[in-house]
């Protein structure tokens, strides 16, 4: 299984409505709005595999309007 934590900048204004969309996604688990250099933070539930993620990322959340740059995490089984 593979979890992902995906952060997420908007643009000017749109951070709520990106929010609400990416609260939508059926992989999501879970996602909030942040203070810093990203505007939203979201993490995956678990995935079957990379691929996956992948797909959630750049075939829902980068499709929403608003979202400007993503950048995922895969969390290290160590």
């Amino acid at each position: 299984m593979v979890v992902a934590g995906v952060l997420i900048n908007t643009a000017p204004g749109k951070t709520k409505e990106v929010l609400d969309g990416i609260r939508k996604i059926d992989g999501v688990s879970y996602a909030y709005a942040v203070f810093g250099r990203y505007d939203i933070v979201a993490t995956s539930k678990d995935m079957a595999d990379l691929s996956d993620v992948a797909s959630m990322v750049v075939n829902e959340i980068c499709k929403l309007d608003g979202v400007t740059k993503t950048e995922t995490l895969i969390v290290a089984d160590i």
